[in-house]
């Protein structure tokens, strides 16, 4: 339990019809009698006047009262509802912060605090924020279904999994000379594989969840007046980058959002990649390079009126000698209205190409063909669920411990006290999903990123 009582406007700060205060902590009680003159029934809805600590009357709302342990954060939680003028909110935040030991929360600090109170786990509390965050229906499914501990309970009954497996090493290393009940080394491998398979699937399924929350970042970059912007305003439906024939018209990067199938694109338009003597330019061009190493996607556009298919491919290994890591790339020649080219999607030297006309929006539905395809997205509502990259991390960690523990179990001269250290600290990583073992470090950034009030 903590110390300090904590206090939030629950509702966007502004005018609306209700405004709701938020109370939680073991002050609680005292200011329901405060404010209130009364303890409402505990989880029923009670129309009452609310006053400030002087006996003044501030309004008229719904009060809820919901006792320890029987509420969202484990302790007593106070819930007022009036109207929500920004005065009167005000006037009774500051009545309520008033007495000793009662603050406003910090950020994500009543998710928090169900989360060290046990009444969630790690994962239900991060699904709490992508629900109200969810830029889709089907992100703001998979995060309920987030919330219901869908995702807990696939990591729960791995690890679980994971623990049998343990007892049964450690119990063989700690009592080598007794008589133990010790599985053979044929069934700890069938053991391990099931396992290894079952996270496998977790981490490919995850993957979706990822994509879901956190979307792809596609960047579209090329040589000046290749017909970037043009394609840019074509993908997010509206005229919002400049276009014009004058070479290095796009100083900064101008980006927005597009949804494909469920998945936010994070669409990002550049500067043209050329060495320019102007400094603002110049300034936009070292922002592209950086976007563009930062990318999931690029989308390479060549001119398709004085670029040849084997000119652009050319321009593309130059293009990708010159960045300092390795990015997935499509070709989009552009100008088929001009070059007469067939629009469509074929491949030069394994490169997927994309043939079309940004500016008469002709053979769009191509590249939005190739991107669902890029982006590898299944859309299975019910069985999806929202997940991080920290998520995704401490999978693929925990599986690569597991791969090695299992060829340490498959040599002939096996060490049990490897296959034990690998096998625990495929655990450590997967507690670390659902905060069995997180540092505080972790949980200071993760809830910092909530709303106040949540």
């Amino acid at each position: 339990m903590q110390s300090d009582t904590i206090v939030a406007q629950a509702t966007p700060i502004g005018r609306g019809s209700i405004g709701i205060l938020r109370v939680s902590g073991i002050k609680a009680l005292e200011i329901a009698k405060k404010v209130l003159r009364k303890v409402p029934k505990p989880r029923y809805a009670d129309y009452l006047p609310f006053n400030d600590f002087n006996g003044i009357i501030l309004d008229k709302g719904i009060a809820l009262w919901f006792p320890s342990p029987h509420s969202f954060t484990g302790e007593d939680v106070l819930e007022l509802h009036c109207h929500g003028g920004p005065i009167i909110l005000d006037l009774l935040l500051k009545c309520i912060i008033s007495l000793p030991k009662v603050r406003i929360a910090n950020p994500g600090e009543f998710s928090e605090r169900a989360f060290l109170n046990e009444k969630i786990d790690l994962t239900q509390a991060e699904a709490i924020s992508d629900l109200i965050n969810a830029s889709s229906e089907q992100a703001a499914r998979s995060a309920v279904n987030s919330l219901q501990g869908m995702f807990s309970k696939r990591i729960s009954k791995i690890t679980e999994d994971l623990v049998n497996l343990r007892i049964f090493i450690e119990t063989a290393i700690d009592f080598p000379n007794e008589e133990v009940d010790f599985i053979s080394k044929n069934d700890l491998s069938k053991k391990m594989g099931s396992i290894i398979y079952n996270l496998k699937q977790l981490i490919l399924q995850s993957h979706q969840g990822c994509l879901l929350n956190e979307g792809m970042t596609i960047v579209i970059a090329g040589y000046p007046n290749a017909g970037k912007s043009s394609l840019f305003n074509s993908l997010i439906k509206k005229e919002t980058a400049i276009v014009t024939n004058i070479a290095g018209t796009t100083r900064d990067v101008l980006h927005e959002y597009i949804n494909i199938d469920g998945i936010p694109l994070r669409i990002l338009d550049t500067a043209g990649l050329r060495d320019s003597q102007n400094e603002i330019e110049y300034l936009g061009i070292k922002r592209a390079v950086c976007e563009i190493e930062k990318a999931d996607h690029v989308l390479f556009i060549v001119d398709g009126k004085h670029v040849t298919p084997k000119q652009s491919i050319e321009m593309l290994s130059k293009f990708l000698s010159d960045l300092s890591i390795k990015v997935p790339v499509t070709i989009v020649r552009n100008k088929s209205d001009i070059t007469g080219e067939s629009i469509g999607i074929t491949k030069i030297n394994g490169f997927t190409v994309v043939h079309l006309s940004a500016l008469n929006n002709d053979g769009m539905q191509y590249l939005l063909k190739h991107l669902r395809k890029t982006i590898g997205f299944k859309n299975t509502v019910e069985g999806n669920f929202v997940a991080r990259r920290r998520h995704l991390q401490s999978l693929e960690i925990a599986y690569n411990y597991l791969i090695k523990s299992n060829e340490a179990l498959l040599i002939n001269y096996y060490n049990e006290e490897f296959i034990a250290e690998y096998l625990q600290l495929a655990q450590k990583e997967l507690n670390k999903i659902t905060g069995s073992f997180t540092s505080e470090d972790l949980l200071n950034k993760i809830f910092s990123s909530f709303c106040i009030g949540k």
